[in-house]
């Protein structure tokens, strides 16, 4: 088991976020976390990240636990996220956001073919390497924040809420995008609130309600399970 999120407790002050949610993740897969706003979908990724200490619960990834653990030191295990909201570096360029993207890494030949990497898989990036990021899309936003979580080498990706604000025809593109970084080796843990285009890519999914899971399996399943169709595909 890559990652193991155990009985996950977090409370904001009087409000439970999270009452005891359980998910696994298993390498190579695409698992996402559906639910309406205010499930607990973003708090469960930043929990597993280090930005949010639980009150109880068990998280380990590769067997080693991370409830004690700085961000930063889960970013060198191997875990990376693309935060809601894209939060690139406005005021610095592209190629500069990359770059802050590989800052534990100390291999800088390695870097600069890493970044040649995320400009083939991402050649809009390449054309507007100097911009300053606040210039860009939100399309292309989206794409540098991914392409900045990916300098850091992670085995996990953490997306939360990738299509949110995105044309229609973009959000296909990231979709596909997400698809391609997980067929090259990165296994990705998925929040989303386009749940259609989530279950899609997705090998399994956990339906989170209220901070607590209601529902689990594989992704298709799900996708035709009558409750799910009526609450989040609008079926």
């Amino acid at each position: 088991m890559l990652l193991d999120v155990k009985d996950l407790h977090v409370s904001y002050g009087a409000i439970r976020a999270l009452r005891g949610i359980s998910c696994q993740i298993r390498e190579g897969e695409i698992v996402a976390l559906i639910g309406a706003n205010g499930a607990g979908k973003s708090t469960t990724l930043r929990t597993i990240s280090g930005l949010i200490r639980p009150k109880s619960g068990e998280i380990t990834y590769q067997g080693q636990s991370l409830i004690k653990m700085p961000p930063h030191q889960i970013v060198n295990l191997g875990i990376s996220q693309v935060p809601e909201g894209r939060r690139v570096f406005t005021r610095m360029t592209v190629m500069e956001n990359l770059e802050m993207g590989a800052y534990t890494r100390k291999d800088k030949a390695k870097v600069k073919e890493d970044i040649k990497k995320i400009f083939q898989r991402f050649p809009r990036l390449e054309e507007r390497k100097n911009q300053l990021a606040g210039t860009l899309s939100g399309g292309e936003q989206q794409m540098l924040a991914m392409g900045r979580a990916l300098m850091s080498k992670p085995k996990l990706l953490l997306l939360d809420e990738p299509s949110m604000g995105l044309a229609p025809m973009l959000v296909q593109e990231i979709f596909a995008i997400i698809k391609e970084i997980n067929q090259a080796g990165t296994t990705i843990l998925l929040v989303e609130q386009n749940a259609h285009m989530a279950l899609s890519i997705s090998n399994r999914a956990y339906v989170l309600e209220t901070g607590e899971v209601v529902l689990s399996g594989d992704a298709q399943e799900l996708a035709n399970n009558p409750e799910v169709k009526k609450a989040y595909l609008g079926e």
